[in-house]
């Protein structure tokens, strides 16, 4: 049985491109915080750059324990909580994890907003994300594994054929 004195993870909304100042501010603060990047190639006028932009715009991942539920608050650019029924609704240490090995491992993947039926649950048996559950769907003609990110809407989306390659890759 879990402990309410337990770390638990939740999603906070932070200021639009605030996500980096926060979670420098929250790291200062000592709170332990998950803030997923990945690479884009950006144009402008005169040059093309390679930047790091987080994965869900405006959505950091503090893992703390009740006590630490409004130092928070300290950060500026944090908004809020994501809540339901104005408590926070705390997301699986799995889903975490399953963010944190999909971008870690360079995977290619997009963020798309849930709004998906229901699939076939699967989960991966080998390679950089054996034992992550997610659920398949056929969408023209292609295979992909969905891994959802509870209570804030998102989920990332992953092609299994990519997800394969990678895999033969690491054995």
């Amino acid at each position: 049985m879990e402990k309410k004195s337990q770390p638990r993870w939740y999603a906070l909304y932070t200021r639009s491109r605030a996500e980096k100042k926060v979670y420098e501010q929250l790291k200062a603060l000592g709170i332990n915080t998950y803030l997923p990047l990945r690479k884009e190639l950006r144009q402008w006028s005169d040059r093309k750059k390679w930047v790091e932009v987080p994965v869900i715009s405006s959505y950091i991942f503090v893992n703390i324990t009740p006590s630490q539920y409004r130092d928070v608050f300290n950060a500026q650019g944090v908004i809020a909580y994501v809540s339901h029924k104005g408590q926070a609704v705390p997301i699986p240490d799995h889903e975490i994890e399953a963010m944190r090995r999909t971008v870690e491992n360079k995977l290619a993947f997009s963020v798309e907003s849930d709004t998906l039926r229901k699939g076939e649950k699967v989960t991966i048996t080998s390679g950089p994300l054996k034992g992550i559950e997610g659920e398949v769907e056929e969408i023209q003609g292609k295979k992909k594994l969905y891994l959802r990110i509870s209570n804030i809407g998102y989920m990332l989306v992953l092609n299994l054929d990519d997800v394969v390659r990678k895999e033969k890759g690491a054995e």
